[in-house]
């Protein structure tokens, strides 16, 4: 099969939870022994860089600045998104070069599929759907409403249902995401679900040194005798962040030896800031902004006792099964658009965590009490946690489940 993909994040250019997947996800599309065209935007001042992938042909756009016209051609929302008015003249350029570069391909028969992640890129999904011949695919990763709780962009949102009724097939991360799909009156018959996926082979805990876990925690002045509390995500509202802040007197009344160490960044880091200060937790929170890299990020979770992600809007949510590959217990939203729940088993004899209502201060902190009260139930938790993603979040698992949906899409379209 051969597949154009077309997103916002390609490595080494990663932000988020994009660049990861559409890394992965094409990488492994090639393993399985099919031929993948990505198209990425190239940020400003940077040379193309060379990536080395199997049958994987990474096309980088550039991005000439065009808001200074721009900006009397569009809406009167557009208009007043003021320095955001060079970020979506980036994404119209993006999406027009794309279409331009594609079209005379997908005219010629060159793709089997093309696929587009995402509103970044769904003006060129819209426009390569509109020549019809060719199935196009719309990755859905996330909305604007649910990123903003509802108080996003209205040009945003206009732009991601276009993407649904031009698209001939919706794939989005969860049931979870399928269901708000719905009631936000997407068509139904159109949208399929792939789990993500993470690599055990990066996220391995025997691949982490001794020493180097215990160097960790001593670095946060965490005894042996302590528990370590971790948080790996935006700093934003929806991930639960600032409730788990305050969940923390709750759980130090039970278990005082604990501190929570919290890597991210985001708008609410003065937030934060202030809230530790006002709760009086300045020697049990530690809030770490900076860049933190992969491998050090793998070494937080090695060295914690329990990993926790309160989101109340998480359509997927890959910090849950890294966390897991790495053998860790895992307390997760589960209210809410929420993919955690899928993934985290919550009791039974395959339990790997526990569910909590991530808007809830005193439920995350009984969720996390549960699991510091009985060490060897949260080591079993770990131990089922990996196998779990062993079973169903690899990416391999992931391409497979993709690749199938490619192909019976083909399939009828050649019918």
């Amino acid at each position: 099969m051969r597949v154009a993909f077309i997103t916002w994040e390609y490595p080494p250019f990663i932000v988020g939870g994009l660049g990861t997947y559409s890394y992965y996800i094409t990488v492994w599309m090639s393993r399985l022994g099919h031929e993948v065209e990505v198209y990425a935007p190239l940020p400003h001042g940077f040379h193309p860089p060379v990536v080395g992938v199997e049958k994987v042909e990474v096309n980088w756009i550039d991005l000439p600045d065009l808001s200074a016209g721009l900006r009397h051609v569009v809406n009167d929302e557009v208009r007043g998104w003021g320095e955001g008015l060079r970020f979506i003249s980036n994404v119209v350029t993006f999406n027009a070069a794309v279409a331009s570069r594609i079209v005379s391909k997908v005219l010629g028969g060159r793709f089997d599929v093309v696929a587009f992640n995402d509103w970044l890129c769904a003006l060129s999904g819209i426009s390569l759907s509109s020549l019809g011949g060719v199935p196009t695919v719309y990755h859905v990763h996330s909305t604007e409403w649910g990123r903003t709780m509802g108080r996003g962009s209205k040009t945003v949102s206009e732009i991601e249902r276009l993407g649904a009724e031009y698209a001939s097939i919706i794939i989005t991360v969860s049931n979870a995401m399928k269901e708000d799909l719905q009631i936000h009156s997407w068509p139904t018959d159109k949208i399929r679900v792939v789990w993500n996926g993470v690599d055990p082979d990066v996220y391995d805990p025997s691949s982490i040194n001794q020493q180097d876990r215990e160097n960790l925690r001593q670095r946060y002045g965490i005894g042996a005798d302590e528990n370590m509390i971790l948080f790996v995500g935006r700093l934003v509202h929806v991930k639960g962040v600032e409730e788990l802040v305050q969940a923390m007197p709750h759980i130090l009344s039970e278990f005082p030896k604990t501190k929570l160490v919290i890597l991210g960044k985001g708008e609410m880091e003065n937030a934060l800031h202030n809230l530790i200060r006002g709760l009086g937790l300045r020697d049990r929170v530690i809030l770490r902004t900076e860049f933190v890299s992969e491998r050090e990020r793998i070494l937080h979770y090695a060295a914690s006792d329990v990993c926790v992600f309160p989101s109340v809007y998480e359509p997927f949510g890959i910090v849950s099964l890294e966390a897991m590959a790495m053998e860790k217990p895992v307390v997760v939203g589960a209210r809410g658009v929420v993919g955690f729940r899928e993934q985290v088993i919550p009791s039974g004899e395959n339990q790997c965590g526990m569910h909590v209502d991530g808007s809830n201060p005193l439920d995350i902190a009984w969720g996390v009490k549960e699991v510091l009260r009985d060490r060897d139930r949260a080591r079993r938790m770990g131990r089922n946690g990996r196998r779990r993603v062993l079973e169903e979040f690899t990416w391999r698992r992931a391409a497979e489940k993709t690749l199938e949906v490619y192909s019976q899409l083909v399939q009828v379209q050649r019918a």
